[in-house]
């Protein structure tokens, strides 16, 4: 017992002195389960919806507000034609266009049936999924009450359902989740492994020493984050080849747009990644420590980017937060280009925050990295 007890005070000892990895171990768990108890919500409400109303009559208006009241369609933007509401799907700007033909009072006054086309964004199909479902019990629900002021004002209406509610489900119509996941789980692999691995190519060579090297020579700072990037940047992109490879042969996910597009752009997102790697690599002091701030950067990125949980259900706050992580704006830019066939047209507005995400760290990282031991 003396021996054991002499081993259990060492092991206090050395945690006092490490109270970095001490703190990380206390803190990083009631962290995350806070924020993730508090954000994580699979209930999908305040779907963006883009109305093109012909009609501009009080029936139509009734309609666009009795979506509205069922906190699942948030309409946000009145459109001008079809065209401007495939634009504003295309673009991700919103997730369901609501389409109101001209005729459609008409219709409803000569007791005929009435339809109104709900499109859906199906590149998520548990959002598409609610969405569609919500659509239809709208319809059923707005046809009864027509129904009822019908009998009130002149007997029997000819169509026992006057409003037809006609779904459409873009880009991934048979709602096959293999096609969300797949392009998710490419941007997920991107992430994890470009951080992880550059802060523990790092940490490693001044642990091993092998700094010693490199200080000796004439290299300068830029020049050796630059060098340290480079072959991960191309591991990187054998690793996106080899997952595009497997998601088109094995899971049968189409790719409708350009892989140049996708090879260019996917390069802010891999110098993003290092950066935050490089970053991690000037803090801690050995790979335990890298690994772990690595993994507490790592869980967030997938658990709130909209990888497995829509970002619509989350809380207000903590859709702001979504924006400051990497994942999120890439996660766009995969499905855009490989579910929706999108150009540069529609994914320059995520490309723009990647980009200032990869300067601003890479810069930073180059200002804290210094070319001595410790």
């Amino acid at each position: 017992m003396k021996r054991l007890g002499s081993i259990v005070r060492k092991e206090f000892i050395q945690m006092r002195r490490d109270r970095l990895t001490l703190g990380m171990m206390l803190m990083i768990p009631a962290i995350q389960l806070l924020l993730y108890g508090y954000a994580i919500n699979t209930d999908v409400q305040h779907l963006r919806t883009i109305v093109y109303d012909q009609s501009r009559t009080p029936e139509s208006r009734g309609l666009v507000e009795a979506f509205a009241n069922t906190r699942y369609y948030d309409p946000i933007r009145a459109a001008g034609s079809l065209r401007e509401v495939r634009a504003a799907i295309d673009s991700g700007m919103v997730k369901v266009g609501l389409v109101i033909p001209s005729d459609f009072a008409d219709r409803l006054g000569r007791g005929e049936r009435a339809p109104v086309q709900v499109l859906v964004d199906a590149s998520d199909p548990m959002t598409a999924s609610s969405a569609l479902n919500v659509a239809q019990v709208v319809g059923q629900a707005r046809s009864l009450q027509v129904l009822e002021a019908s009998l009130r004002a002149a007997g029997s209406p000819r169509d026992p359902q006057p409003i037809a509610v006609e779904t459409r489900a873009w880009y991934n119509p048979d709602l096959r989740s293999a096609h969300f996941m797949v392009p998710g789980l490419l941007g997920v692999i991107l992430v994890m492994t470009n951080m992880t691995v550059t802060a523990m190519a790092i940490v490693r060579e001044r642990e091993r020493g092998t700094m010693e090297q490199l200080i000796v020579t004439p290299i300068k700072r830029h020049e050796l984050i630059i060098g340290k990037i480079v072959p991960y940047i191309l591991v990187g992109y054998a690793q996106m080849t080899l997952a595009l490879l497997l998601a088109f042969w094995v899971f049968q996910v189409p790719i409708a747009g350009s892989l140049g597009l996708l090879y260019l752009l996917a390069l802010a997102f891999i110098i993003t990644a290092q950066g935050i790697g490089i970053i991690i690599s000037t803090v801690a002091r050995n790979q335990q420590q890298a690994l772990q701030m690595s993994f507490f950067i790592f869980l967030p990125n997938v658990l709130l980017s909209g990888f497995m949980f829509p970002i619509a259900a989350m809380p207000e706050v903590v859709q702001y937060l979504t924006y400051l992580l990497p994942l999120t704006y890439f996660l766009e830019i995969l499905r855009g280009i490989i579910l929706k066939g999108n150009g540069l047209a529609e994914l320059w507005k995520h490309l723009l925050p990647l980009l200032a995400m990869g300067v601003v760290l890479i810069t930073y990282s180059v200002s804290r990295f210094t070319k001595k031991l410790g």
